[in-house]
């Protein structure tokens, strides 16, 4: 308020300077003089009009500034509240992987693009035993172990998400037969060699079986999913822990 009144004050003193000024050019020209009542009136005029009318501009001003910046505030807020809508639209909020509707749809894109590839589908083994032995909250815990592992065997570009409770899947664009079954035997052992200790000191296993097929671009994601299953359940039924990537299936 009072730098509202300072410049009103500003501009009502330049205002009376310019008056004065014209006017005792106007009356010099014509032969006379600025005093008396005209010199007061040229004071008065600009001082009952000029202050009024700057200090309401200046006030509507600083308003429509101070309006722009929360708009502008509210904007950056919204934006932010998008991102973090759109990210946890596409995410697990367990462990921060793609969720399966995601994956999926990434995995549609990075096909397009990639001439070759394989699929994996990494499911933890006896799950179900964490969890009824130890509560869900641990069983979380133990995914998140999980979890890390597996983002620490894959390459930088490889598509990683969480498909259901305890079954994550992977596409590895380009990578040929030799590179996914190197890369799942990697994610098995690496997940073998986690120290799990949910109660004490005693260590829980956490061991993972895998299922892969490589990926031809002839051949459906339904198929690519349903031929890697067949080989995740040659793993389950072959004592789990285990990697198993078969050949590309044939298209149908």
């Amino acid at each position: 308020m009072l730098r509202i009144a300072l410049r009103a004050t500003a501009v009502t003193i330049a205002a009376i300077a310019a008056s004065v000024l014209i006017c005792g050019l106007v009356l010099s020209s014509l032969g006379g003089r600025l005093d008396g009542v005209a010199l007061w009136l040229c004071i008065l005029c600009p001082l009952l009009t000029a202050w009024p009318v700057s200090a309401v501009l200046f006030s509507q001003s600083a308003r429509l500034k101070a309006a722009h910046r929360d708009l502008a505030r509210a904007h950056a807020q919204l934006a932010a509240t998008h991102r973090r809508l759109a990210h946890k639209a596409r995410h697990d909020d367990l462990t921060g992987m793609l969720n399966r509707e995601s994956f999926f749809a990434v995995l549609e894109g990075s096909r397009r693009k990639a001439d070759r590839g394989a699929l994996l589908i990494i499911d933890a083994d006896h799950f179900k035993r964490i969890n009824d032995s130890y509560g869900h909250l641990t069983g979380d815990e133990a995914l998140l172990l999980i979890a890390a592992a597996l983002k620490r065997s894959l390459r930088a570009g490889d598509v990683l998400g969480r498909i259901g409770g305890e079954e994550f899947c992977a596409f590895l664009p380009g990578a040929d037969e030799h590179e996914a079954r190197s890369i799942a035997e990697r994610v098995r052992r690496e997940v073998e060699l986690v120290r799990f200790r949910p109660v004490d000191e005693r260590t829980v296993p956490l061991t993972v079986s895998i299922g892969g097929t490589m990926c031809g671009q002839d051949v459906g994601t339904a198929d690519l999913m349903r031929s890697a299953d067949r080989r995740l359940y040659e793993a389950k039924h072959g004592g789990r822990n285990l990697a198993i990537v078969d050949t590309m299936p044939k298209a149908a």
